[in-house]
Parts: C-alpha cells; structure tokens; sequence
C-alpha cells in the first residue's frame, strides 16, 4: 500500500460536512445557496486533484491510504484508500452532487437550507463509502447514508406518499445491512482463526489482509450469498428492485438523480463480494450472470410499458445494472472494465436523464406521456440534450455509453455465449423503450395548454447540462482516458479471481 503524505482523502469526505455545518448556521438563505455552490464546487477539485496524484501503473495496491487508530480493542481502524476501481468514482460523485445542487436551486422553497446541508452530508459519506478500506467503517459509511436519504425523500418528496415511499426505502436498506453484517463479522473471526490468534485480539477488518487471509471452501459460498444478498438490495437486482420505482414517483427528482446515477450496491459487489470469496464467484458465477440476465430483461419489459417518464428512467436504470452484472459475472477483462465503465456511465447519463425529467416535472407538475407532448417545439434546448443523454443510454456510438456497452456484450459473448443473449436483447429493448416514450413525449402536435406556456432551459440550467454533455461526448470519443485508470486494477481484480497469472496477459480492450 502507498501511504499518503497528506490526508487528501480525508479532507474531500470532511470538506462537504463542513460544508453542511456552515450552510445551517448561515441564517441568509441566498449566502446559504452561494456557500453550498462554493463547497461543492471546492470538492469536485479536490477529487480532481486525488485522480492527478493517483498513479494508474500500480495495480495491486492501494494509494493515498490513511491509517489511524480507531478502536483498538477490535483492531477497527480509520482506513482509507483508493485504487483503480475507485478513484474515479470521488470525482463522478462531486460533480453529480454539484449538478443536483444547481438543478435545485430554484425548485426548493421549503426549509433549503436543510435540503443543501443534506446534500453535503450525504455527498461526504458517500465518498466515504468509495474509499473506506476498512470494513467497520465501510459498513458505518454505508448505514450513514440512510438518515440523510430518508429526510430528502420523506420532506422534499413530490408525491402523496413521499414518507412511505422514505420508510420504504429505509426498510429495504435495513434488511439489507444485516447480512452485510454477518459477513464482515465472519471474515474477522476467520482471520483471527487462520492466524491461530483469539478473539478479539486477533480479528481484523481490513479489506487488503482479508484479501489476502485464507477463507475456507465452507465458509466461501456463505460469505458470497451474504455480501451479494446485502449489495443487491442497494443495487437494486430483481427480486429487490422496487423499491427504485416508488422512489423516483414520490421521492424528489434530485434525490432519485443520486439514486440513480450513484450504484453503491453494484460498486459494493465488484469491490467486496467478489474478490473475498473468489473460488466462491468463479463457481457459481453463471448463476450471478443469470440473476444479471433476469435483472436486465424483466426491467427492460416493464420499462416498455411505462407511460411516466421517471418511472421509465427507474426501471431502465434498474435494466442497466443487470447488464452491469453479467460483464461482471463474464470473469475477463472486458467484463470488469465495462462494469466499471458503465457504473461511472450512470453518473452522467442517467443522472443527467432525471435531471431533465426534475425540469419537467417543476414546470408542468407532470411526467406523464398524455400530459406531455410536442415539447420539442417549445423546449428546444431541453429536448436536444434529452435526445443526447437517451442516445447514449442506447450506447450510440460516440457517446461514453458506447464503449461501456460493447465491452460488457463482447464479454458475456465471450464467457456465457447463452447470456449474451439476454445481453443484446437488452441493448434492442433499451432503444425500443427510449424511443417509443421520446416519440411520444418530445413530438407530435402541442395538444396541452401547460406545455404550450413551458419555458426552456435556463442560463444555469444549461450549463449544467452542457457540462454533462461535453463528458459523455469525451469520453465517448477518447475512452481509453477512463480505461487506463483502471487497467492495472482490473487485471490484478482478475488474476485474484482465476489464480491464472496468463489472465492478466490477455488482449487489452479498446486499446
């Protein structure tokens, strides 16, 4: 591991939460906005800052990494890190939070300076969860993401029942955490045991020993079942998706932007469930791609019949994680690339999608297809980057969705030729569902009066949407910009995974 010389990370997890303490002391609500901005604003450099300094050559070690004494009884450390898989998840983080704070600016009348602190709040410990090493404070960042997501669904909701869709959310979170639990404690006693150490002397909650402590054939399978069943509720994988749709119709569309573009749980399973018990996922890894296949296929069809745009945008964020997971599942180069690819996807596309569906939603009060309806010729602006952001939600070519798409079927062609299938058909449903709503939505004759009265995008909010553009736009041309980031990271990912050092000398992708 390569030890920071100055705690970076520790000061973009605490910056926002200072942040937070000074937007709530500040009695001005207009010098609130303006700090809030600057805060966010601030950490998205920051993070910048931490991807500059990361070294992309190394990749079977952690950098920048704090260690602190934490509780020393339990040998729970303050431990922070980032490696290929993580790092570029900070900066995707700070700019989301930055563009929901913009998009929010002027949709929240009530009490907005809680509404901004929450933000920050959840924006800290969300890169908290990004870089905790340790799995006590890994699971501490996890659970701390509730209370500020509960408050921001529950009290800035734009449904009816906006608290039960907040309780809703909190339950499957909770029922979530518990075996997550379960599993941190029964790979901290089998360190403690495999060491020939007592407990509690001898446990251990640090990710790098535990990856490289021993973990026996009876205990493998039951580590995979807990960790996976704790990250796919957050996922969200089918059976425990529904609570995304509920969400994104009663919740705030800022809120559901997070939700949507920020995939702890699919992160949780790359980075924990499946290199700590790796004999575990490489055996039963064509079940985690069946589960995939099911995820991305079910939501897709559901997604077709959909006549809301937010609920649309839900269940195809729901579709997409499913693919996310069957690159995973395919054990190769391509796969876990594209997974990461596609997750760092989500912040730009499909938060960027929500976004503009919260402009809708202000100015008409309705995503509704039958309230909706010749938009294209009153929102013109709106309606261009709507078309960009669902194009590459497609994958079109030139768009970042593209690279991340190809590599996740060329490895599932690769690895599991039979789910593949549901691969492509996911790409074919994911253009039909787009379409037919944008068809139905953005053209056609202007038969509602609201839409006839709807202003376009505003100076502010078309920078943050030129802003997202440019990015998808990028990296869409160059992606080996966020490929090589990673690749080193990947290929030790992989070589833990197989034990075959020749898996690391296979073909580049995109090279």
């Amino acid at each position: 591991m390569s030890n920071a010389s100055f705690p970076m990370l520790s000061l973009i997890i605490l910056l926002p939460l200072i942040g937070a303490i000074a937007v709530t002391v500040t009695r001005n609500i207009p010098l609130a906005k303006n700090m809030a901005l600057v805060f966010a604003a601030l950490e998205l450099v920051a993070t910048v800052v931490v991807v500059q300094q990361f070294n992309d050559d190394i990749g079977n070690s952690f950098q920048l990494v704090e260690r602190y004494a934490w509780i020393p009884s339990l040998n729970i450390e303050y431990l922070i890190g980032v490696d290929g898989i993580s790092v570029l998840f900070l900066p995707m983080s700070a700019l989301l939070t930055l563009m929901v704070i913009v998009a929010s600016w002027n949709s929240v009348q009530n009490m907005p300076r809680m509404h901004l602190a929450l933000l920050l709040t959840l924006e800290g410990i969300t890169i908290g969860v990004f870089s905790a090493l340790d799995m006590a404070l890994f699971f501490l960042f996890w659970e701390l993401t509730l209370p500020p997501i509960f408050f921001l669904i529950g009290l800035w909701g734009i449904g009816s029942e906006r608290r039960s869709a907040a309780i809703k959310y909190t339950l499957f979170m909770l029922f979530g955490g518990v075996p997550l639990l379960f599993a941190i404690i029964i790979l901290a006693i089998n360190h403690a045991t495999a060491v020939g150490g007592s407990i509690p002397q001898d446990l251990s909650f640090s990710l790098p020993v535990l990856l490289e402590t021993a973990l026996p054939d009876n205990l493998q399978a039951l580590v995979f079942i807990l960790l996976l069943l704790g990250f796919a509720v957050k996922a969200p994988l089918v059976p425990f998706h529904t609570w995304l749709p509920t969400v994104a119709m009663e919740g705030p569309t800022q809120m559901t932007a997070l939700l949507t573009g920020l995939k702890l749980g699919a992160f949780g399973i790359i980075r924990f469930a499946m290199p700590l018990a790796p004999s575990a996922t490489v055996e039963y890894s064509w079940i985690l791609g069946l589960i995939g296949a099911i995820t991305l296929v079910y939501s897709a069809l559901i997604a077709l019949q959909q006549t809301n745009l937010r609920r649309l945008l839900a269940y195809a964020s729901v579709s997409h994680v499913g693919l996310v997971i069957v690159g995973a599942a395919s054990l190769n180069m391509q796969g876990i690339q594209g997974a990461i690819f596609q997750l760092l996807n989500f912040t730009l596309i499909a938060g960027s999608l929500m976004l503009v569906a919260g402009f809708i939603q202000h100015r008409l009060g309705s995503t509704e297809a039958i309230h909706l309806g010749g938009l294209a010729k009153v929102m013109p602006q709106l309606t261009c980057f709507y078309f960009l952001f669902a194009l590459a939600s497609m994958g079109l070519p030139g768009t970042s969705g593209f690279p991340a798409e190809l590599l996740l079927i060329v490895s599932s062609l690769l690895s599991h030729p039979g789910i593949s299938i549901a691969a492509l058909a996911g790409a074919v449903l994911s253009a039909a569902y787009m379409l037919s709503f944008t068809r139905r939505a953005f053209f056609g004759p202007v038969t509602q009066t609201g839409v006839k009265q709807l202003q376009d995008l505003r100076p502010r909010e078309l920078a943050l949407l030129c802003a997202s553009a440019l990015l998808i736009l990028g990296v869409g041309f160059f992606p080996n910009s966020v490929l090589k980031v990673n690749r080193a990271t990947a290929e030790a990912w992989l070589i833990r995974l197989m034990d075959q050092p020749e898996v690391a000398n296979g073909e580049d992708s995109l090279r």
